[in-house]
């Protein structure tokens, strides 16, 4: 056989490459959304309500939910009670409530200066707000609330964040951090137990974040609205 045969002869053609498997996370090792944390946050609301769980260990629970990395860190705090076992499979979108449409997640920034929120409007289950050597009001004396939990995440650097809420909603703020700055939230425990929740959390850095209710501002017809629909 000569050398000219040789190179005429076909070469095998070459495989193609076959793309990577990416194996699948397990399950409670998938990233919780905000849905899926609200979504616990809804179930600890209602067995408060049944008598299920007393307010320290509601309260204590839902801390855990918003510091909830995983859906199987949010398992654990609802498998013993009733709607728990269907509770934390992944979110497939956002949810709604009976009678309402999605509120706004504004997030209000005060940077050497100062910006507000106030009036009536319609806020949904987060806020954002950034004061730095500024200030940030917001106002909910006159919103509608829209999801029975509402989540303000403030950050305070040598700024301050000022809250103020209705005086018949539950306040919550054990999740303010100050670094040579300070929280003035005062907590209260709605007798509602329907009615919404405002929870602070965040952090001062030479700065202040308060909160408080005002006095003859409430909101009205709060369990009503959500069994209408």
């Amino acid at each position: 056989m000569d050398e000219s045969s040789l190179q005429k002869r076909p070469q095998p053609a070459e495989e193609p490459a076959r793309p990577a498997v990416v194996p699948h996370p397990v399950e409670g090792a998938l990233r919780a959304s905000d849905a899926d944390r609200d979504r616990i946050a809804d179930i600890l609301r209602e067995a408060l309500a049944e008598g299920r769980l007393d307010a320290d260990e509601h309260s204590e629970r839902l801390d855990r939910v918003y510091s909830a990395k995983t859906v199987g860190e949010l398992e654990p705090l609802v498998r013993d009670l009733p709607a728990g076992s269907a509770a934390t499979s992944p979110a497939a979108g956002p949810r709604s409530y009976p009678g309402e449409s999605t509120g706004e997640n504004p997030t209000l920034i005060g940077i050497l200066s100062g910006t507000e929120r106030k009036g009536r409007w319609r806020v949904g289950g987060r806020i954002t707000a950034i004061a730095v050597m500024g200030g940030v009001e917001i106002d909910l004396t006159q919103a509608t609330f829209t999801a029975p939990e509402l989540v303000i995440n403030c950050t305070a650097v040598m700024g301050g964040v000022s809250i103020k809420v209705p005086e018949n909603v539950t306040l919550r703020g054990s999740g303010v951090i100050g670094i040579m700055g300070g929280a003035d939230v005062r907590s209260y425990e709605a007798p509602d137990p329907q009615a919404p929740v405002v929870r602070v959390i965040g952090f001062a850095f030479w700065g202040g974040v308060e909160a408080k209710a005002k006095r003859g501002k409430k909101v009205v017809d709060w369990a009503k609205k959500r069994l209408q629909g």
